[in-house]
């Protein structure tokens, strides 16, 4: 997706009263989602030591920010998501099956090469995690949590649009989600790359979650890169909304079935990682000391996006941009934050 701004488009708030709505929009969120899952706000860091193995690779080129640290012989690195910091979180805290946290998560992604309406070098989301039981590890347990995830965010936008009645001529979001496996969508459109079937599949479903995000399909690609080393691909995926401002599916959230030792020693395998067995981190987990865990991130300038109806991520949240995005933006009177 390139930067554009819908013709016709301004918006529903101004700047500062933006602000405020995404202020309790949190708020709000964070309740609802901790009340559905049963999660518990802490603290997280903003980097860790960058040979711990506690960091994530995302798509596996991803730079991470590193640098030095004064009277100290180790390198940091800036945190690119939490999903491995939160499962061994959980061990410290010594939560039980059924129990979780979560955190706010800020990340800088130096080589996100996607600058456009939804992507940002700056990442914020709320990132959770929780303790589950053996017999939890199946697509049925994952389904029902995407359920309450997407009742968390259907709440919430109620509760907005209550508050700031200009806000309901966006409609209401689908609160039924469409279950779709990432090979079912191959075989449904062949002849589209990835985020085109996205948008086709969203256009008519609205709310979806999209099964097996980061194994190869039977056309040899995966729908999208996954590190091997945090969710099961077999048990993982995505949420998507259809976002009726920007005309596009809009995935808010990445989640998934932590990996256990026995698909953790598979997926690293085949995505050619095993230098990373000798981490402390996945020394850990392949020894089965960690606890298995659900989790994922939600993406807050995504929902921000979605329930105030914004057409650019840069309305609510403050990152760098491009000369040309700030042009066209401001040829359009849409004000960056």
């Amino acid at each position: 997706m390139e930067t554009f701004i819908p013709d016709g488009y301004s918006s529903l708030l101004g700047m500062y009263d933006t602000q405020k709505a995404i202020s309790l929009l949190h708020r709000l969120f964070e309740d609802r989602l901790g009340a559905l899952l049963n999660l518990y706000r802490v603290s997280a860091p903003l980097f860790v030591e960058e040979n711990s193995g506690l960091n994530d690779n995302l798509n596996g080129y991803e730079r991470p920010v590193s640098f030095d640290i004064l009277r100290s012989e180790h390198r940091a690195q800036v945190v690119q998501s939490l999903a491995k910091w939160k499962r061994l979180a959980l061990k410290r805290y010594g939560f039980f099956p059924g129990k979780g946290l979560y955190t706010d998560m800020n990340a800088i992604r130096r080589d996100e090469d996607e600058l456009d309406n939804l992507h940002s070098v700056y990442v914020d989301q709320w990132d959770w995690e929780k303790v589950i039981l053996p017999e939890n590890r199946n697509l049925d347990y994952l389904k029902l949590t995407v359920m309450d995830i997407v009742r968390a965010i259907c709440d919430t936008q109620d509760t907005i649009q209550a508050i700031y009645p200009q806000l309901q001529i966006l409609g209401k979001l689908e609160r039924e989600v469409s279950f779709i496996t990432t090979q079912e969508l191959e075989d449904r459109y062949p002849e589209l790359t990835p985020k085109e079937r996205e948008n086709a599949y969203l256009k008519e479903h609205r709310t979806a979650f999209l099964i097996g995000i980061g194994e190869p399909l039977r056309s040899g690609k995966p729908h999208d890169g996954r590190a091997p080393d945090y969710d099961d691909w077999k048990l993982n995926g995505d949420i998507l909304f259809y976002d009726d401002v920007l005309d596009c599916a809009m995935e808010v959230s990445s989640m998934g079935i932590r990996v256990d030792p026995a698909s953790m020693d598979r997926q690293l395998h085949e995505a050619g990682c095993d230098d990373r067995r000798k981490l402390p981190y996945h020394r850990a987990l392949l020894a089965g000391e960690l606890p298995l865990t659900i989790g994922g991130g939600i993406g807050q300038s995504r929902v921000s996006m979605l329930l105030l109806g914004k057409a650019h991520i840069g309305e609510v949240q403050a990152s760098i941009w491009d000369e040309e995005t700030i042009r066209i933006c401001e040829e359009n009177g849409v004000v960056l934050l």
